[in-house]
């Protein structure tokens, strides 16, 4: 993929949770206006708002997404190595969340600043 992404930054601060295997979705993030939950047979993993976490969990805590615009067609090849590669070049560890429709990337609060100046410097408009 050569041409340049356009991402959003979205607002509130996220989390990425470890829970016990089958262990499901908690009550707790129903609700929350972001929520991506995955189960494998090692773990229950979510990634949620962190307003929504109850004290005493397992989690990587302030964390903000950036959402690639537009729906990415499945055939559509290199769309997160553009945007991972200068990230991990410059040393920015990133979690990576994606959708039918598209790709979000989670870097860390902390390291915002100097990953929208990456991706921007990569090519990539980030609507912040």
């Amino acid at each position: 993929m050569t041409q340049s992404l356009t991402l959003e930054l979205l607002q509130p601060l996220l989390a990425v949770v470890q829970l016990e295997p089958g262990s499901g979705m908690p009550w707790w993030a129903a609700t929350s206006n972001f929520l991506s939950f995955t189960r494998t047979a090692d773990e229950d993993s979510l990634v949620c708002e962190e307003a929504r976490l109850p004290e005493g969990l397992t989690a990587q805590r302030r964390f903000r997404a950036l959402r690639v615009e537009g729906a990415l067609p499945f055939h559509l090849t290199g769309v997160l190595a553009s945007l991972t590669t200068p990230l991990a070049d410059a040393d920015v560890p990133v979690f990576v969340v994606s959708t039918y429709d598209t790709d979000y990337v989670l870097v860390g609060e902390a390291v915002l600043p100097k990953a929208v100046e990456v991706l921007r410097k990569a090519g990539h408009t980030v609507k912040a």
